[in-house]
């Protein structure tokens, strides 16, 4: 939970060491520019955002009633909660938890609070669109993260204030986009977040509009249009106000032509676009050298770890990594991650700091956006220690996983957002792995297009090959179109790919799943045997090979790369393939319950397509829980009438005995 977060307007001094406070996302506090460790209790946090965010002290029994609901003895709770809260805040020359008779406060002077700052400004005087900016650049996230309460009074409290936090911020964010020039390089940053709080008013529909129509963005606005009338209609809300929307700013537009243009001219008036600062068409990372926050873990350990994940991104060749001497000789220079960041020109910039805790190693690490400087994600590591070597090679692992699978999901997120007529190569790419992880026909449909597109902008992207590919497979898979068209199709791509770069790891995934499709196992093994050489880092690799290990290879060894693939990539959208490769593996090894306890992991996650949920109807049947796979057979009938036992051999490569097995069963599921 802790995080090395700067909070904006903060300024320390030698006298008091600052304290710093983020509610605003995963709880974070840090004294003087360190952070504190939390002690792990989702309460505790609770307790905190209360007593910063309540205008008065809190009765103790105000705080019982909404954080306890009838425990053992209520005071008790709350006298650990402050007293793990006072470790946290207090200081021997400062205590800032006060107590009274019956109320608990908080002293918060000196201190820098984001939340405080919103609810400050927000009875304040009418702001300057800079201080506007600054408090726009605090919210990372929604009021306390992801934390949620059993009890229903602390959930309902929890919600009040996450929907106070948010109408705080669209109203700061509609203040930014009245007062920044339509030119503004950042006006469409401040519209798209606007718009994904309140995606169904539609003033920030007219106001994206506007802008997009006085830019002479004509194209993207109509794309937009239909892309929101399709939102509005999946969500039952009629679209005649958005289509009058619409009307009215070409309307405007027409009049503001007609007064700025003389007779005769039909020249659409077109605001000038302020330049915004170039990038990388592909993404790039820095990572300067870790930090050493502890006299027992020597500089030559930070260097070697900050080296060793240095080089396992570049052997994952999905972005560019600056080398290890340009971020030492700026960190030698007193260069700040941010200022670094800039300087190399990269999209991200990765700082870390290393200290043993008790018989554990800890890396605390922060992945920051260079062009907004913001705290995209933190995350704290640990390893035991006990074995050094083991201990590095575990960080490193968790490391860059989480890194590689980060910068991923921002850069998917940024790319949905933006139109579809601006796209590079690298967002086209991106663009099209949001699609294709939807897991279904029409995205699957869309996410080719824009692989398309990304290889036609740019004919050497090998992983726009490989995602082309892959839609390829799923087609295959899923029996949208003729597998054995769709099979071809995967293994072109997947050339293409490998022609592109054979170093690229995801090349060889690719090359492995087209040859699983043409049945050519043993080939398909020995490519994703690369894959896993090239980059031991690569959870989709891991998971390919425990896929295709479980099905016609060694099961034991499937288990042990779906259980490696898990590790790399713990919040996976093809989570529901690991854990079904895994389920497979213990059907093979005649380990039943198994097999069905892991195949309903796989089909209770939001994303699982059919075959999964198949695959756990026809496992649960075998383990003699026939009720349950009956439930899920329904649920199968009621999303696709017509499938059955053959639909799920012919997306599978079971022996004629376990298929044989297979459709025994699902004659009792009436899966046929």
């Amino acid at each position: 939970m802790e995080s090395s977060v700067e909070i904006a307007g903060s300024a320390k001094t030698a006298a008091t060491p600052l304290v710093e406070i983020r509610l605003l996302g995963p709880v974070v506090v840090r004294h003087g520019g360190s952070p504190v460790v939390l002690a792990r209790s989702r309460k505790l946090r609770a307790l905190l955002a209360i007593l910063i965010t309540e205008p008065r002290q809190v009765s103790r029994q105000r705080l019982c009633d909404l954080l306890w609901d009838r425990p053992n003895d209520p005071r008790a709770e709350l006298r650990w909660h402050l007293s793990k809260l006072r470790q946290v805040l207090d200081r021997p020359h400062r205590l800032r938890v006060l107590s009274s008779e019956d109320g608990i406060g908080l002293d918060l002077d000196g201190c820098v609070v984001d939340a405080v700052q919103i609810m400050t400004a927000e009875k304040g005087e009418p702001l300057s669109v800079q201080r506007l900016k600054t408090l726009a650049e605090l919210y990372r996230g929604q009021f306390l993260g992801e934390l949620s309460l059993a009890e229903p009074s602390a959930e309902q409290w929890i919600t009040a204030q996450r929907r106070r936090f948010a109408a705080c911020q669209i109203s700061i964010l509609k203040q930014l986009t009245a007062r920044r020039p339509v030119g503004s390089c950042d006006i469409d940053q401040y519209l798209e977040q606007w718009l994904n709080l309140a995606p169904f008013e539609i003033e920030p529909h007219h106001r994206l509009l506007s802008v997009l129509a006085s830019q002479g963005r004509f194209g993207e606005a109509e794309t937009h249009l239909a892309n929101s009338e399709r939102l509005f209609a999946d969500e039952g809300i009629s679209v005649v106000e958005l289509r009058k929307t619409w009307s009215d700013v070409k309307k405007e537009r027409g009049a503001a032509t007609r007064s700025t243009n003389s007779a005769g001219t039909h020249q659409v008036a077109v605001a000038q676009v302020e330049p915004c600062p170039s990038a990388p068409s592909r993404s790039a990372l820095a990572v300067m050298p870790f930090t050493v926050r502890d006299p027992q873990v020597g500089t030559g350990i930070a260097d070697g770890l900050t080296n060793d994940v240095i080089t396992r991104l570049a052997k994952l060749r999905n972005m560019s990594i600056i080398a290890r001497g340009s971020v030492y000789a700026l960190a030698a220079r007193g260069v700040s991650g941010v200022e670094a960041g800039k300087q190399l020109n990269v999209n991200y910039v990765a700082t870390a700091s290393m200290q043993r805790v008790a018989d554990k190693l800890r890396v605390e690490i922060d992945l920051i956006d260079t062009q907004s400087a913001r705290i995209v994600w933190t995350e704290t590591c640990e390893a035991p220690n006990a074995d050094l070597i083991s201990a590095l090679e575990e960080l490193g692992n968790r490391i860059v996983a989480a890194l590689t699978g980060e910068i991923e999901r921002a850069e998917r997120n940024r790319a949905i957002l933006r139109p579809p007529t601006s796209l590079d190569a690298w967002e086209a790419h991106h663009r099209g792995l949001w699609h294709m992880y939807r897991f279904t026909k029409e995205n699957n449909a869309r996410a080719q297009h824009f692989f398309d597109a990304a290889v036609t902008l740019d004919p050497t992207f090998s992983r726009a090959y490989a995602g082309l590919s892959f839609t390829h497979w799923q087609n295959a898979f899923q029996n949208w179109s003729d597998p054995g068209t769709e099979a071809e199709s995967a293994y072109a791509a997947a050339t293409q790919s490998m022609l592109a770069d054979e170093q690229d790891p995801a090349a060889h995934l690719a090359m492995g799943r087209a040859l699983w499709l043409r049945r050519q196992h043993d080939l398909a093994v020995k490519s994703l045997r690369v894959s896993v050489d090239l980059s031991p880092n690569f959870a989709l690799a891991h998971y390919a090979l425990a896929f295709v290990e479980a099905q016609t290879g060694d099961p034991e060894e499937a288990i042990k790369a779906s259980d490696t693939s898990r590790a790399l990539s713990p919040y996976d959208p093809l989570m529901f393939g690991m854990l079904g490769s895994r389920a497979m593996g213990h059907l093979r090894l005649g380990q039943f319950e198994a097999a069905a306890e892991w195949a309903t992991q796989a089909a209770a996650r939001p994303n699982a397509h059919i075959n999964i949920l198949g695959m756990a109807a026809l496992f649960l049947a075998l383990a003699d829980r026939v009720p349950e796979a009956r439930i899920l057979a329904a649920v199968i009938h009621a999303q696709q009438p017509r499938y059955g036992i053959d639909s799920f051999l012919a997306a599978f490569h079971f022996s004629p005995e376990e298929a044989h097995l297979l459709r025994s069963l699902a004659a009792k599921l009436s899966l046929i």
